[in-house]
């Protein structure tokens, strides 16, 4: 505990803790961020890049550098049913530099914030290092973290970003709100044959749902179905796997022969959930570890981010000049709360009017539903789903201070 400069211990390296690092690091902190493994590339990151997100880039100055990375970019949304495509979601007419989503693979964008956050002289990433545990003083506050391997790392403010399984939002003693969810997800990949394409699209039948996003050269699939049954699903076997996907995606049939074995197939178990609480003196909670959002509109992203840029306007020009943030530290859940409530809202009952039913339908459906229809025959209502998922609700520009000079 000889360190007594660090001004804030990052505990998670997804896009929530590697935003906040970039913008502490610019007001002119000492930031450190903890990301446990050895690299950005895990399983069920998302890589759905929204025009909310893409806007920060904007006024950081950094949106034209980001875009040349390789990606593909989503100006509509689509769901087949019975047989019809249904045009449902357009992002085009959104009042912000990018109207679009960037479908990035998400270790390409934490690369991306690591390098820019790098060239702020208070940036720290150390790879390969896992907290488990708070430290703490005689009088309670947290004052630091504690490694696997047994370091101890002391900090003015510690933030937790690590994940929906978070060890420190465990260890804080915060409430947890579980929201639930109805079903789970399998999460698998097939290269694309010749001549298809597609942005992002639904496929619907009874009893059976799936969300296909096409990466230029191969489309990433989420297979949804009902809660705790994926050993039920491989107990019936690959083989009927394969011919149930054949079976709601005809023009795909060829491509799922590429799905040889389980190990290619990964599960996804998913969950909705918020702290009530967010702080205790010396510790922030944020992202997906303050409030794991389910990975209907891909919005999780983008939610974890603009809390990052919530806590760096409500603290970094505070903690710049020497000022105490435990007082400040529920502004960001005050400001943050409102849209998250919302959001979840929409997920909750998306999952419980329209998904659980869907996966409990025995019958063919027949003909698409009613608000489908009116999305697809009148395209600037479409507009509306596209300004809540492009957008959400409440999003913040950022208002930190950039302190730091970057280096070239």
């Amino acid at each position: 505990m000889e360190d007594r400069t660090r001004d804030i211990l990052i505990v998670g390296g997804g896009p929530a803790g590697m935003m906040a690092g970039l913008l502490f690091a610019r007001a002119g902190l000492k930031v450190t961020v903890l990301e446990k493994h050895a690299d950005f590339l895990r399983d069920f990151r998302g890589d759905t890049v929204h025009p909310s997100t893409l806007e920060l880039f904007h006024q950081l100055g950094l949106l034209d550098e980001l875009l040349a990375l390789p990606h593909s970019r989503v100006d509509e949304a689509s769901i087949h049913i019975a047989g019809q495509e249904m045009k449902v979601i357009d992002f085009r007419h959104l009042p912000v530099a990018a109207p679009s989503i960037a479908m990035m693979p998400q270790w390409d964008l934490l690369n991306f914030i690591a390098l820019q956050a790098g060239r702020y002289p208070g940036f720290d990433l150390q790879m390969e290092s896992e907290a488990i545990d708070l430290i703490e003083d005689e009088a309670g506050r947290v004052c630091g973290a504690v490694t696997r391997v047994g370091d101890r790392l002391p900090a003015r403010l510690v933030i937790a970003a690590d994940g929906r399984h978070s060890a420190l939002r465990n260890r804080s003693g915060l409430p947890l709100q579980d929201i639930g969810a109805p079903m789970d997800v399998f999460w698998f990949r097939v290269d694309k044959p010749d001549g298809c394409g597609g942005d992002v699209f639904g496929t619907v039948q009874a009893g059976r749902f799936m969300v296909m996003i096409d990466r230029r050269d191969y489309y990433q699939c989420a297979f949804v179905f009902n809660k705790g049954q994926a050993d039920k699903v491989r107990a019936e076997g690959l083989e009927a796997f394969r011919a149930g996907l054949r079976s709601l995606v005809p023009d795909l049939a060829a491509a799922f022969d590429q799905i040889t074995s389980w190990d290619q197939v990964k599960t996804l178990e998913v969950a909705l959930d918020r702290l009530e609480r967010w702080h205790r003196p010396g510790l922030l909670v944020i992202g997906d570890a303050a409030h794991a959002m389910s990975p209907i509109a891909g919005v999780g992203i983008n939610i974890a981010v603009q809390d990052a840029v919530t806590a760096a306007n409500v603290l970094a020009g505070a903690m710049a000049r020497g000022e105490d943030p435990d007082p400040l530290l529920k502004q960001v859940r005050h400001r943050r709360i409102g849209p998250v409530r919302r959001m979840q809202g929409l997920q909750k009952l998306a999952q419980d009017r329209v998904i659980a039913p869907l996966l409990r339908r025995t019958t063919p459906i027949k003909k698409p539903f009613l608000l489908l229809r009116l999305l697809n025959r009148v395209p600037l209502l479409r507009r509306i789903p596209g300004r809540i998922v492009g957008l959400g609700f409440g999003r913040e520009d950022i208002q930190s201070p950039e302190a730091a000079s970057p280096r070239n």
